[in-house]
Parts: C-alpha cells; structure tokens; sequence
C-alpha cells in the first residue's frame, strides 16, 4: 500500500504543514516576542549577563523579584528606555507576573531597536513553578525601591 495514496493520510499530512507554518509564522515574519523558559533565562543570565527587567508595576514588583532585576513598569516604559539602552545589542529577559505585559514590552523594545529580547513564557508565576528564588527588592531611605544596578 503507498502510504501517499491513502486520503487519512494526505489529510495527516496537510495537517502537519499546516500546524508547523502557525508554528514559524512569528519567526518568518519577524513579529512576536520570542518566548524563553526558565532555564534558558538561567543560561542568558549566566552566560551572557542578561538584563532581567521586570516591567510589573512597583507594588508588584516589591512583594519578591528575580535577582538583580531592574524595575520599570510597563506604563513608564516608553518614556524610561533612555534607562536602558546601554543593553540595546545585549540580551535583555523581559518579565511580568504572567508573561503577558512582558510580551508587550518586549514588542516596545523591539520597535526601540533592541535587537536580543526575550519573554519569560509564564514569568514570575512560571520562575516560582520551577522552584527558583525570588527576593525581597534593595530598599533606599523613605521605603522607595532602589534600581538594581548592573
């Protein structure tokens, strides 16, 4: 029996081409956020020093954070890149409660021309999932947020 001339699986296979052309459109058309796990931001971190920004807003952002991560929430965030831009061709790990603001962010930045940005798929929710440590933030006089300096 040819396996190409038998209808199920012709219909298999459309299927399969069809699901893997959804599956590289973001990157074929160069839109999207590129989402990364937990473990590849561990290695971005580690080996290439990457920016951690997280952009949820600063109540949030006080209640446990990546180490080292540097907060500008969402809503500032386009009037606050100036803040980053020394990481503009180096990676930055952008990170939110969900990975849903993060993916917006990381959409501005792009269009800001920052070339290497990433989206924390599941952020803080997905980091504590894996059983990885949050910290309390740097705190200055006054109960104001010091920026975490990199």
């Amino acid at each position: 029996m040819n396996f190409l001339s038998d209808p199920t699986n012709l219909i298999l296979i459309a299927f399969a081409l069809v699901s893997g052309a959804l599956l590289l459109r973001p990157k074929l058309l160069g839109g999207g956020s590129a989402g990364i796990g937990t473990l590849e931001m561990t290695q971005l971190i580690n080996s290439k020093n990457a920016l951690v920004l997280d952009v949820r807003d600063t109540g949030e952002f006080a209640a446990g954070i990546i180490t080292g991560s540097r907060n500008i929430p969402l809503s500032a965030l386009a009037t606050r890149t100036g803040e980053i831009i020394k990481y503009k061709a180096k990676p930055v790990v952008v990170v939110c409660q969900s990975g849903a603001r993060s993916a917006k962010a990381v959409a501005q930045l792009q269009k800001e021309g920052f070339t290497e940005v990433y989206n924390l798929s599941g952020g803080i929710n997905a980091w504590r999932q894996a059983g990885l440590p949050l910290v309390q933030p740097p705190a200055v006089a006054g109960g104001k947020l010091a920026a975490a300096s990199r």
